[in-house]
């Protein structure tokens, strides 16, 4: 479960998820004070975690304790689409054969699933204190 509040500042926003305490907040440029990672910036991390724990995963099953993998992404906008870029570098992987099954996993991640699918999202509105 997430639940997110406005904090003091126009845009800040205190998360907790999971029991961990997070903040989200706009850029300047935007009215924020950039004291945490934007919106989407929090979707990216949440899928480039799951891109570098997935692999991590397969490579401990396939006894590669030197695997290394690092995961660069970026979120833009063309033509009114939102589209993400994501370039993934491995190191340890034994060889070729063994890139080719990593290519395939990392388009497969539980998070990589998700969004390439959608989500459909129910929302109810309620005032403050209401009960749910």
């Amino acid at each position: 479960m997430v639940r997110a509040s406005l904090g003091r500042r126009p845009y800040r926003v205190d998360i907790e998820a999971g029991g961990h305490a997070l903040v989200a907040d706009e850029h300047p440029a935007q009215g924020g004070a950039d004291v945490g990672p934007n919106p989407f910036d929090l979707v990216l991390s949440g899928l480039a975690a799951c891109t570098v724990i997935t692999l991590r995963m397969y490579g401990e099953r396939k006894g590669w304790p030197t695997l290394s993998i690092t995961a660069t992404l970026h979120h833009r906008v063309e033509d009114g689409r939102h589209l993400i870029d994501r370039r993934v570098e491995v190191a340890g992987a034994p060889d070729e054969a063994g890139l080719a099954r990593l290519r395939d996993i990392v388009e497969r991640t539980p998070v990589t699933l998700a969004l390439k699918g959608g989500f459909a999202i129910f929302t109810e509105l309620s005032p403050a204190g209401a009960a749910a």
